[in-house]
């Protein structure tokens, strides 16, 4: 039976924090590893209806003077991304005009996502792009700008040091109402992702969500989303559902326990939120 509560999560907890006191002791400039191929995707399609603002593009909005966008860019820049692939939609020209006057001279490339059929169309928008790029593909949101570097990188080197086929990075929320659930066997194994809208009410008691952060083979990935439908109550290709596609054996999860670095904007509340919450580590 799946397991609806998070002891797994607790009886790990000290040891995943002694485990990144060591890596963030050991990295004074944070690389990737070594001979490792890294792309990264950002999802930055949306409009965000309940930012009042329909002229403009969710990751747009400001934080502490800076697009959401721009934290999220500066993260892929961070992990020494061989290719940054943002997946842009409404309004994209502005978008593309604010990341190219910044970076001028960073090798960024961008995938239009012009129907909003969920995240698993999104990342096939970019398939065009990557489709000679042989390496991992680190999926990121543009909406989640205070995802931390230790964090990430604590991710990327735990796929790579398990010869993961997939790494996804969960946390445990209070309040998990909305949010993809974490499912796992009674050893505490991963077993699937269930949007919320789909879960059964047993599902929905667990606490374990998804924040929609992963590091994937660009191999199982593409192949994965080869096979994704869209037989679901939204009518959308979730990205969650490739992992039905990859054997549970090459899966590995990494669970944080910082809430808010992994929580996505969806309204004008939550930025003043996340810019206190920034003000507050500076």
């Amino acid at each position: 039976m799946p397991i609806t509560d998070t002891n797994f999560v607790e009886q790990n907890e000290a040891k995943r924090q002694l485990e990144l006191a060591a890596l963030m002791k050991s990295i004074k400039g944070v690389e990737s590893p070594v001979n490792k191929k890294l792309a990264v995707t950002i999802l930055a399609a949306g409009l965000g209806k309940r930012m009042k603002s329909p002229d403009k593009p969710k990751v747009m909005f400001e934080i502490c003077g800076r697009p959401m966008i721009q934290y999220v860019v500066e993260l892929a820049l961070d992990v020494n991304a061989e290719k940054i692939v943002p997946i842009v939609g409404h309004h994209r020209e502005q978008v593309i005009d604010f990341l190219g006057k910044l970076y001028p001279d960073e090798h960024i490339e961008y995938a239009v996502q012009a129907e909003q059929l969920g995240t698993g169309h999104a990342i096939m928008q970019t398939e065009s792009l990557l489709k000679d790029f042989d390496g991992e593909v680190l999926i990121l949101s543009g909406d989640v700008p205070l995802l931390r570097l230790e964090t990430v990188q604590f991710l990327i080197n735990e796929h790579f040091d398990n010869n993961n086929g997939a790494t996804l990075l969960t946390t445990v929320f209070r309040d998990s109402n909305g949010y993809g659930r974490i499912v796992r066997d009674e050893n505490g194994k991963f077993v699937k992702i269930v949007e919320d809208k789909d879960a059964t009410d047993e599902e929905k008691k667990i606490k374990e969500i998804n924040p929609a952060i992963y590091i994937i083979n660009s191999k199982l990935l593409f192949d994965a989303l080869s096979k994704i439908t869209t037989e679901n109550n939204q009518k959308e290709y979730y990205l969650t559902d490739i992992f039905q596609f990859i054997p549970k054996e090459k899966i590995g999860t990494v669970v944080t326990d910082d809430e808010l670095e992994v929580t996505g904007v969806n309204s004008i509340e939550q930025l003043a939120e996340m810019e206190k919450a920034l003000e507050s580590q500076t």
